[in-house]
């Protein structure tokens, strides 16, 4: 895969480092002096293209018609807006990222400018707040298709209607699949008559909108309200 970087500071510069690392093909676009001097230290020299990252000719002599990916990671977000448009527009990348560094104007960063992935550190933070606060003691392991699924692990509570019961009696949610067990440091790929005990650590690939049922599931029952 090729990805061309726009912005040279901590952020595309770790970027671009993790993805070389990963042996993909990288290109990454700075115009400020006292920013090359440093990408120069951290990267191979023919990573670095020295200009500016809005000038299409800039990113042509980068390679920007072979990308497969741009990530606009400058610091400012007009310059990050111009450049994802500018790469649909004008050189067809088939797909692109872009950094949202004032939280005020995430609402431009929309499919009218060409963003296809807007990466909003304040809704990240907000989101894996509220998760965490409304799990109780769920840990998520992995994000993935775009966060839409997560990779999570929930021990059984004593208390639980689930203990006790095998996997095809109890009514898991749809969209989730229970991939392991470890119990007493022993790892159990699941079947459908295998029992669930307490304290089991259950690992399931869930769907953003029903990890709390599956956290209900496992965990002690709810008090009735008044």
């Amino acid at each position: 895969m090729f990805v061309l970087i726009a912005g040279g500071g901590r952020t595309g510069a770790q970027l671009a480092s993790l993805l070389l690392a990963e042996n993909q093909q990288v290109r990454l676009v700075e115009h400020r002096s006292e920013l090359l001097a440093r990408l120069h230290r951290e990267l191979p020299t023919e990573v670095i293209y020295e200009g500016l990252y809005t000038n299409p000719q800039v990113l042509q002599r980068a390679g920007i018609r072979q990308a497969h990916v741009v990530a606009a990671t400058t610091d400012t977000d007009a310059n990050n807006l111009v450049l994802c448009y500018i790469a649909r527009e004008m050189f067809g990348v088939p797909r692109i990222i872009a950094r949202i560094n004032n939280p005020r104007n995430a609402w431009l960063f929309t499919e009218k400018f060409h963003v296809d992935v807007a990466l909003n550190q304040a809704n990240v933070f907000a989101h894996l707040i509220q998760e965490e606060m409304s799990l109780g003691d769920m840990m998520t392991l992995l994000k993935m298709r775009r966060g839409l699924y997560s990779l999570v692990e929930e021990k059984v509570h004593p208390q639980s209607q689930a203990v006790g019961q095998n996997l095809r009696e109890l009514p898991i949610p749809s969209e989730c699949v229970v991939v392991a067990i470890i119990r007493k440091n022993d790892l159990i790929i699941p079947r459908g008559d295998t029992i669930l005990q307490e304290t089991d650590e259950v690992l399931a690939l869930v769907h953003g909108d029903q990890l709390q049922d599956f956290a209900a599931l496992l965990s002690p029952p709810q008090p009735l309200k008044r």
